[in-house]
Order: C-alpha cells, then sequence, then structure tokens
C-alpha cells in the first residue's frame, strides 16, 4: 500500500500549469517538522514536492501561499525525465486531498482572498451577522 499523510508548511507559493491534456495540476514544496530532535537537540526538517490535480491543484493555487500550513493526503511517486541528455528521477508526493489548516483569517496577508460561497447564489444559506441572530432559550432541561 503507498499512503502518504504528511503535515507542513508551504516552502514556496504553489505554481499552476496545465497538461497537454488541458487537465490542470500544480506544484509547490512543503517542509514537515521531525517528532524528534538530533543529537545536537535541533529540530529535524524534511522538504516534499508535492503535485495536485484538476480543482485540487486550482484551490491551491488559488488559496494557498508560502509559509501556509497544510495537510497534504496522498502517495509517493516517482517520476522519471531527461535533463541534459540524462535520465534523472524525481521524488514527489502525489496528492489525493490537500486540507488548509493555516486559519482563514491569515489569508489577509495580501496574497490571497478569503474564500467566499457562493451557495447563497443558488437560494442556499445566506451568512449572517451574529446580531442577527435570534437569542437562545437558556431554559434548558440539564
Amino acid at each position: 500500500m503507498n499512503k502518504v499523510i504528511l503535515i507542513g508548511n508551504l516552502t514556496r507559493d504553489p505554481e499552476l500549469s496545465t497538461s497537454q491534456q488541458g487537465i490542470s495540476y500544480c506544484r509547490f514544496g512543503i517542509a514537515v517538522n521531525r517528532r524528534f530532535s538530533n543529537a545536537n537537540e535541533n529540530n529535524e526538517v524534511d522538504f516534499f514536492n508535492v503535485i495536485a490535480w484538476r480543482t485540487t491543484a486550482e484551490n491551491c493555487a488559488k488559496f494557498l501561499r508560502k509559509g501556509k500550513k497544510v495537510a497534504v493526503f496522498g502517495m509517493v511517486q516517482i517520476r522519471k525525465y531527461d535533463k541534459d541528455g540524462q535520465e534523472r528521477q524525481a521524488v514527489e508526493i502525489s496528492a489525493d486531498e490537500v486540507e488548509f489548516l493555516s486559519p482563514r483569517d491569515s489569508f489577509d496577508d495580501g496574497y490571497a482572498p478569503a474564500p467566499k460561497s457562493d451557495y447563497n447564489n443558488g437560494g442556499g444559506y445566506k451568512r449572517r451577522d451574529v446580531s442577527e441572530l435570534e437569542p437562545v432559550d437558556d431554559d434548558l432541561p440539564f
């Protein structure tokens, strides 16, 4: 079974591209702290290259920036490519799912807008201010 779960911070801004078949993909790197420190009591960090596809890729490119914390669920893949006539390999994480872990307020850093809901346009719920909510009946049986 090839399954990976990583939690870390982006080391660079995501780069959105489109494949020759017209499929969106996004590449970014994450830094993951190891659980234990080394003999010198320094925390060690591992760096991973991540690739996400389709809607996940578009959302990553839209809402993530360097420094944001994410959880990546996916698998390890080895990609072979040719550079200067030499065959090389790259180990990367192919993300099935990327969960944004940075607080929503941290999106207000001048880079990416806070996610907006279009659900109300289809007749769904409406976001309301706390002052619009009706008071709660405090007469509870417990």
